[in-house]
């Protein structure tokens, strides 16, 4: 057992999948080193404290109802999320406070990290005198991008098709026609969030990236500049705990003896993460197109994921059997476990952060389809900068998956992908290495 060093350190994740596995494991890579840790969590999406027996897990109301919290659509998540951040703040202030006391008859509570998300915890943490560490969950340089966010929002809201593909040269390496899928059908709502969380990022104590000088050097020398503090980049956090993920959803171990079955890198990994949503027809031209590559396939279809249906509904019979002539379809899955298996070839994804760190550090290349937010600059990187994956720009048709799974796999352009996915695997392993 590790010894402790006296010290406490309250976590407080984003209650979103793609936020509490970096928080948690993060919690492990602190824990390791001595600090005792308590998780302040909200009923909505609580994560399992079973799974982590060695910390405190500490749940505080979120304002939610019963209804919202066990039928919420995961279409709906964004305005839940502003809904809790209205009402979480005192039950918050509350149990911090708590805690604060009784750590004077005990250990020490050293900081509070939090989500960029949280809105409030800033102001709290002023109030009690206790440092906040905020944990970016995306890439740094989508947080730079925050200050200047809401004038591109405007600047390139209406974008000719002839300058679609142009650069933006405030935001490279994005294009202009990206822009607006960053916002989706949020707009303007989302301009004082951006505001708020750039005024309470320069308040806090300090800045943790999931990321490292290799990936994004430049952007993480230019976060300290924005934000005026102490920046910690300490590499991907699954690297230091591979088995850590803390899943909200049931995760279908089958798909691993499945996995077992089949050909070394000939699998393609179809994955949208847990808040993308699709289109019923956006979901059959995916099918279609799986099914016309001929090659094998696991794809996770997230109860919701399709709007206006449960589950794979959309299916029909026929199509169901060519389906699973080469593929297996899942409702959640083990991702890293998956990705680290000798028979994945190539990953279908939405490119959320922690999918695109964990598809580079297990060396599979990437087929880019982003939904929105910071998963439009991820795949630009992905495909323009590291140039390890293929981008589909917005086209989720039937053919172009075809063509897209067909390069990745089969293809001499897949072949110099994997070649320099390689090299950044062996980049970023180093850097993890190096910070232990």
């Amino acid at each position: 057992m590790e010894k402790r060093n006296g010290l406490r350190v309250i976590l407080f994740p984003l209650p979103l999948q793609g936020c509490i596995n970096p928080m948690l494991q993060l919690a492990n890579i602190l824990h390791s080193r001595g600090f005792s840790i308590t998780v302040i969590h909200t009923r909505f999406n609580a994560p399992k404290a079973s799974s982590h027996p060695l910390f405190t897990f500490l749940q505080i109301s979120d304002g939610l109802s019963e209804s919202q919290i066990n039928d919420a659509p995961t279409s709906n998540v964004m305005s839940l999320l502003a809904q809790i951040n209205c009402s979480t703040e005192s039950p918050f202030r509350d149990c911090l406070r708590k805690l604060l006391v009784e750590s004077q008859e005990s250990e020490k509570i050293s900081c509070l990290i939090d989500d960029c998300g949280w809105l409030f915890t800033q102001s709290v943490s002023e109030s009690l005198n206790l440092p906040r560490l905020v944990l970016c969950t995306f890439k740094a340089t989508f947080l730079n991008a925050y200050p200047i966010l809401p004038l591109l929002r405007t600047k390139y809201l209406h974008v000719s098709a002839s300058e679609a593909e142009d650069p933006v040269l405030e935001f490279p390496p994005l294009q202009k026609r990206d822009i607006s899928r960053i916002f989706g059908k949020e707009g303007e709502k989302l301009d004082p969030v951006l505001r708020i969380v750039v005024e309470t990022t320069i308040r806090s104590s300090g800045l943790i990236f999931m990321s490292c000088e290799e990936l994004e050097k430049d952007s993480l020398t230019l976060a300290k500049e924005i934000y005026k503090v102490p920046i910690f980049a300490i590499g991907p956090f699954h690297s230091y705990f591979s088995a850590s993920s803390s899943s909200l959803f049931k995760q279908d171990e089958t798909c691993i003896p499945w996995l077992d079955n089949q050909e070394d890198k000939s699998v393609i990994y179809v994955s949208l993460g847990s808040v993308v949503n699709i289109t019923e027809t956006e979901f059959l031209d995916i099918a279609c197109g799986l099914s016309n590559s001929k090659h094998p396939f696991l794809w996770v279809v997230r109860p919701g994921l399709v709007l206006g249906a449960k589950w794979i509904e959309p299916l029909s019979e026929g199509i169901m059997r060519s389906l699973e002539e080469k593929g297996k379809i899942v409702k959640w899955a083990p991702q890293q476990e998956v990705l680290a298996h000798r028979a994945i070839g190539g990953f279908l994804t939405h490119n959320g952060w922690n999918s695109t760190l964990e598809s580079i550090c297990e060396g599979v290349p990437m087929i880019c389809l982003p939904g929105g937010l910071d998963q439009m600059l991820n795949s630009r990187f992905v495909s323009d900068i590291w140039r390890v994956g293929i981008h589909s720009e917005g086209r989720i048709e039937k053919n172009e998956i075809e063509k897209a799974v067909k390069m990745l796999m089969v293809e001499s352009e897949g072949e110099k992908i994997r070649e320099r996915l390689k090299f950044l695997k062996d980049e970023v392993a180093r850097s993890v290495k190096h910070g232990d």
